[in-house]
């Protein structure tokens, strides 16, 4: 079962604001995935994601769902305030949201 680790708005400039919670101690995050502009290759993702304070905590890739044939974003988030362990997550429509913008960070733990 899919948990949102937070929420996110895109802005008109591309970039996604919002906050990530829920990790530790439920402990927030004001987080901002940017546009990657200095991609260079295939393997570098396509937005990099940033605390308030600049800190880069991660990296975004678009990609295609195999059955849905949708774009999402999948994020790798890693920093000391998550523990030893890289999270993945995507970026997904939020429940219950009419605003198009709103976007949940699912993150789906292993079991």
């Amino acid at each position: 079962m899919a948990h949102a680790l937070g929420y996110v708005k895109k802005q008109e400039n591309g970039n996604f604001e919002g906050t990530l919670s829920g990790l530790v101690l439920d402990q927030k995050f004001r987080i901002s995935i940017i546009p990657n502009g200095d991609k260079a290759t295939p393997e570098q993702p396509d937005y990099r994601v940033y605390t308030e304070g600049r800190n880069e905590i991660g990296g975004g890739w678009r990609k295609v769902g195999k059955s849905s044939g949708n774009e999402y974003v999948s994020l790798t988030l890693a920093a000391p305030a998550f523990g030893p362990s890289r999270v993945f997550a995507n970026l997904g429509k939020a429940a219950g949201q009419d605003d198009d913008g709103v976007m949940a960070i699912l993150w789906n733990p292993r079991d």
